[in-house]
């Protein structure tokens, strides 16, 4: 691994103010210290514990006032943003050209940079770990096409949600959607057409729910939002989404329309009767000419 120290070296007889916390020391942790603390980096795979347990152990043997580090799109900071900047590249396969930004009480002595040295490549594999870690999981989550949740997180989603409706009596709704005549676009303009629509349906959708509301792409044109509310609420996003399809010249000069059902969750029901519900209530709005929304057990409502 390729450490780049972008630092003046200061004599070893440097004097400056240090915090209480910092230990007085020339050479680090000894080997029992290394151990624990290669131990506290492991217990964890959230990146920001990782490396906010990394800005506490240099604490306390440098005089460390933050850290903020740039990992490809993820950043990370630790402690305040004040005192003299050391900056360091770390270099290597997974993690190309990062950069950990240390904010420093002094300039550090030479025995100092080389605890540095140890402490920072001790980081590196752990925190590289967890954001491997959350990187994957993302991905079992969500739909790369989309970036809405996918069929697995839907189905722990509306599991916790019914639960939580059942034990709290909240209102909870569901929308099931689709695109109208979908396969005949893609048949008609190839499959780098349907996935365009797909991911500007996917935005459409994300910029029409509410922030208490979760959307998913379950499969194909099949998507559907969780609604935090009653069937008022349901209805309501149904007819936001309706009119931005309609405005949207995107969707309007290539005639793209959808079709929505809802229903809101009856007592005693389950995910999947509240699921079947508006899945029927889908095929209704299609049987009705498509481009409009039914509900369950409500009468017809034209889109």
């Amino acid at each position: 691994m390729d450490f780049g120290i972008a630092a003046q070296v200061y004599p070893d007889d440097y004097h400056f103010g240090r915090s209480a916390t910092v230990v007085d020391i020339h050479d680090g942790p000894d080997q029992l210290a290394l151990i624990n603390i290669v131990q506290q980096l492991h217990a964890s795979l959230d990146p920001r514990t990782v490396f906010a347990c990394f800005g506490k152990v240099l604490g306390q043997y440098l005089p460390l006032a933050g850290i903020q580090a740039q990992f490809a799109e993820m950043q990370l900071s630790w402690g305040k943003r004040i005192g003299v900047s050391l900056k360091r590249h770390l270099n290597n396969e997974i993690c190309r050209s990062a950069v950990l930004d240390y904010r420093l009480d002094a300039p550090l002595t030479p025995a100092q940079i080389r605890v540095l040295q140890t402490l920072e490549s001790m980081l590196v594999q752990p925190l590289l770990n967890a954001i491997q870690y959350q990187k994957m999981s993302e991905q079992a989550m969500f739909d790369t096409l989309t970036g809405l949740g996918n069929r697995n997180f839907y189905g722990q989603a509306i599991k916790h949600a019914v639960a939580r409706a059942s034990r709290h009596q909240d209102k909870l709704s569901l929308i099931v959607l689709d695109l109208d005549n979908f396969k005949q676009l893609n048949d008609t303009h190839g499959h780098q057409f349907g996935d365009a629509v797909l991911r500007q349906f996917g935005a459409l959708i994300k910029s029409a729910i509410r922030n208490t509301d979760q959307a998913f792409r379950i499969g194909g044109d099949e998507f559907v939002v969780l609604v935090r509310g009653e069937l008022d609420s349901a209805t309501l996003l149904c007819e936001r989404i309706l009119s931005k399809l309609a405005k949207g010249s995107f969707f309007y000069r290539n005639r793209i329309h959808t079709s929505l059902g809802a229903a809101e969750i009856q007592a005693g029901e389950n995910q999947d009767n509240l699921y079947e519900r508006a899945d029927k209530a889908l095929y209704q709005a299609k049987a009705a000419g498509r481009n409009c929304y039914r509900l369950s057990l409500q009468h017809p409502v034209k889109g």
